[in-house]
């Protein structure tokens, strides 16, 4: 089947039209010395057309050395590259004549030190410090970097792989064997038997343990963080079996957690399987677990219903955010919900306000032609936008008992599908009718689709989110705020936050970012009260550095610095690295740094930092 115009994916080079890729075998050399995967890839191909005689591949900075075709060498170019989107490898393929015919090649190859997509570290950026350690990172366009493969999302295929390692392999896939060879090395072999697309293949070696922390949960570490992650993690099977209660059943066998070092630069990592997770997230009081919630609800969209290109990624992650919030709400009350809603509304805000408002890039379907780079485009907006359009729906359609019948079937739906935008809302419109009647369709009819799909700017409806657990939060940050010209401080005191949870006393912090820089005196009050400095949640380490940055605080620069070269999550650094390069005194400060700790960012993470503080001219 060729895929219509109005759904290509303009994010790849290769023939989709003409080609589909049903399966890939990986059999892959872990080499720490050279710092490369080596060996080959087996791909499964279909012709989707008559007389095809070749295909396109996507690469990038990868060293190609053969192609065959049974046993027969095939000839191949590899192209200059394109923009963001990587060299194109095309393969002169003896003519396939029908449709539908199934062969496979294989490609001899290796990576390079310019990938992308795996960052090697040396024993000393490890925890342990003893091993070597690699991981991979393949969403969005990554994953050309690793593979010479269809590297779009609209191609969803299976995959099996035989990795030779003398450290511990784990992937994205089942384990189904450890071969033990002769010369002291070990064959770990891996399926995956559920469709993924190829941004999900995902590899890490390293000095790693597991411990058991469900029926169908291990997290994977070092062993020197592996009794506080089980600790941090010890809910997951909840958050699961939740998420099977409001979608279908767990398709993937495992849910595995693995804790990468600190230079890991997301909060988490949907791979299937074995979600990986950043060591930020082990906060000590298990106060950051919603980012499992948050993956675990990939499980359904995002790797089971799956966007068809980069322009519809807010079908994979406003989709789940809307379910992890579910999650938290059934587990932990609506007021939960509403507060985390509340909060993921101010990091859109700043997304909007990073910008502009009437950027391209705070369009929910934006525009990638050109060979734009959708890292160029990651923000809180698919998140966030997506999010509270789908929570503006079910308000229209008259709240849960509607809608949460309708995630279930969306998600049966288009179970192993790769959608569109315009796929998504004929079968919302279809289902709706038919299942509650043409009354329904006037309710969506008042729903400006448009404006909310196209528009650049913050969503159009206000969606008055419950400010329950929010109102002290708010309140004593408009007391700071009032309090800026007094010389008195003493009605502010220790007692102020010692009931708040850890996101109150985040929200706080946020609603202080929203005003103008405070006096130097109320942030020192503030701190000696309420002790921010030294707190270990990173999510909270955050707020505080900012709005301490915004008034050029100088006094925790130091910190900044500190937080900022100890973990690499784009989340926190990014940010950080603009507010010091914006705040006196701190441009060359925020330089010098990341020039000191470039080798420790991983290369996604380094390339938008770098554009973050004007090494290189952001597009």
């Amino acid at each position: 089947m060729c895929i219509p115009s109005s759904t290509v994916d303009l994010s790849t080079q290769a023939n989709l039209d003409q080609i589909k890729t049903t399966h890939i075998h990986l059999n892959w050399n872990v080499d720490f010395e050279k710092q490369n995967l080596h060996g080959n890839v087996v791909l499964d191909l279909v012709t989707l057309i008559d007389n095809v005689d070749k295909i396109i591949l996507d690469t990038s900075y990868l060293d190609i050395k053969t192609v065959t075709f049974g046993e027969q060498n095939l000839k191949f170019q590899v192209a200059e590259r394109y923009a963001s989107l990587g060299s194109a490898l095309t393969i002169d393929l003896p003519k396939v004549e029908k449709a539908g015919t199934n062969f496979q090649i294989k490609i001899d190859y290796a990576t390079t030190e310019n990938c992308t997509a795996v960052q090697f570290l040396t024993p000393k950026q490890t925890l342990g410090g003893k091993h070597p350690y690699l991981f991979s990172q393949s969403e969005p366009i990554h994953g050309r970097a690793m593979i010479p493969c269809q590297d779009s999302p609209s191609v969803k295929l299976t995959y099996s792989a035989s990795v030779k390692s003398y450290l511990p392999v784990v992937m994205s896939a089942l384990l189904t064997g450890i071969d033990e060879d002769t010369d002291g090395l070990k064959t770990y072999h891996f399926s995956q038997k559920t469709t993924i697309p190829s941004y999900l293949i995902a590899i890490a070696v390293g000095n790693l343990v597991g411990r058991e922390i469900g029926p169908r949960s291990t997290v994977w570490c070092e062993p020197e963080m592996v009794e506080q992650a089980a600790w941090e993690f010890a809910d997951t099977e909840s958050f699961v079996a939740t998420g099977e209660d409001l979608l279908t059943p767990y398709e993937w066998g495992r849910y595995d957690l693995l804790v990468l070092p600190p230079s890991f630069p997301y909060g988490g990592m949907e791979n299937p399987c074995l979600t990986f997770v950043t060591p930020t997230l082990l906060a000590g009081d298990k106060s950051a677990v919603n980012v499992i919630a948050h993956e675990i609800s990939h499980s359904w969209m995002g790797n089971l219903v799956t966007t068809n290109s980069w322009k519809h990624y807010w079908l994979n992650e406003g989709w789940t955010v809307f379910i992890e919030r579910k999650i938290l709400g059934r587990l932990y009350g609506e007021a939960t919900r509403q507060f985390e809603a509340l909060s993921g509304l101010k990091a859109l805000q700043e997304s909007v306000d990073l910008f502009g408002k009437d950027s391209p890039k705070t369009v929910l379907n934006p525009d990638l032609r050109g060979g734009a780079d959708p890292d160029d485009f990651f923000s809180k907006v698919p998140y966030e936008k997506g999010f509270n359009f789908l929570y503006h729906i079910e308000k229209v359609v008259g709240g849960p008992a509607i809608f949460e019948p309708y995630m279930k079937a969306h998600v049966e739906h288009f179970a192993s599908k790769s959608i569109s935008t315009e796929e998504w809302k004929e079968f919302l419109f279809n289902y709706m009718e038919k299942t509650h009647g043409p009354t329904m369709i006037e309710k969506l009819n008042t729903i400006d689709f448009n404006t909310w799909i196209n528009k650049p700017g913050m969503p159009p409806v206000d969606p008055n989110f419950d400010t329950t657990l929010a109102d002290a939060c708010i309140n004593l940050a408009k007391r700071w705020n009032e309090a800026r010209e007094s010389e008195d401080l003493s009605s502010f005191s220790v007692k102020d936050i010692e009931n708040f949870s850890a996101g109150q006393k985040i929200v706080f912090l946020e609603k202080l970012t929203d005003t103008k820089p405070l006096p130097h005196r109320l942030i020192e009050k503030m701190d000696e009260l309420y002790n921010f400095t030294p707190n270990h949640n990173a999510d909270l380490r955050l707020r505080w550095q900012q709005l301490c940055l915004m008034t050029s605080y100088e006094p925790i620069y130091p910190e900044v610095v500190k937080f900022i070269t100890e973990q690499g999550r784009m989340k926190f650094v990014r940010p950080l690295y603009r507010l010091l390069h914006q705040a006196k005194n701190g441009a060359q400060l925020a330089v010098d740094t990341y020039l000191q700790h470039k080798s420790f960012y991983h290369p996604i993470a380094a390339q938008l930092i770098e554009k973050d503080i004007g090494l290189v001219q952001s597009l």
